[in-house]
C-alpha cells in the first residue's frame, strides 16, 4: 500500500521509550504555530513509498523495540499507517502514535482512523501549543499533549494516562 512520508528514523530515542523507528509522515491539518516538522504540513510534499518498504526496514533491524508513528498527522493517512502498525505488532513491537486529535475524536471517527487507534500501545494526543511548550517533558512537546494507555483507556471507556515501567 502507498503511504506519503517526510522521513524515517531508524534508530530514535526521543518518540517513545527505548530504540524505535519513526516514521515522519506527510501531510498535517493541523499547522500548529511552533511545530518542530513544518515541511510535514504540506499533503502533496515528502515523497511516496510503500509500507511493505517500512516494514521491511522493521524487519532488519532486531534491535528496536517498537514503532512510532509521528507526522506530520499519522491519522490523515489511515489505512497505511494501520497497515504499518499491525505489521509491527506482528513482529512483537510496540506502536505508539502522535496526533494532533485528542483521543476521543480519534475515538469518535471511526473506520480506519479508530481501527489505527486500537492498533496502538500509546497515542501522544492533542495539538501542540507553542504557550505550553516544554523541553522537560518525556515523548511531547507542550503540556497540554497527554501519553495515553489504550489498551487502559479502552477498558475503562476513558482516556487513561500512560505511566512509564518502573526499572
Amino acid at each position: 500500500m502507498n503511504i506519503r512520508l517526510n522521513g524515517t528514523v531508524s534508530d530514535s530515542i526521543v518518540d517513545g521509550p527505548g530504540l524505535r523507528l519513526a516514521v515522519f509522515t506527510q501531510g498535517c491539518p493541523h499547522r500548529c504555530p511552533g511545530c518542530h516538522n513544518p515541511d510535514t504540513h504540506d499533503p502533496a510534499g515528502g515523497y511516496e513509498t510503500d509500507t511493505a518498504a517500512v516494514l521491511a526496514g522493521l524487519k532488519e533491524n532486531p534491535l528496536l523495540d517498537g514503532l512510532t508513528l509521528s507526522g506530520g498527522e499519522p491519522f490523515a493517512q489511515p489505512e497505511a499507517c494501520l497497515e504499518l502498525a499491525l505489521g509491527a505488532r506482528a513482529l512483537g513491537l510496540s506502536v505508539w502514535a502522535y496526533s494532533g486529535y485528542t483521543y476521543e475524536a480519534l475515538e469518535r471517527m471511526g473506520g480506519a482512523a479508530a481501527a489505527l487507534l486500537q492498533a496502538c500501545d500509546v497515542l501522544v494526543d492533542g495539538p501542540f501549543l507553542l504557550a505550553e511548550r516544554s523541553l522537560e517533558l518525556d515523548f511531547r512537546g507542550s503540556r497540554n499533549q497527554r501519553l495515553i494507555d489504550v489498551r487502559k483507556s479502552r477498558q475503562a471507556g476513558h482516556a487513561m494516562l500512560w505511566q512509564p515501567p518502573a526499572w
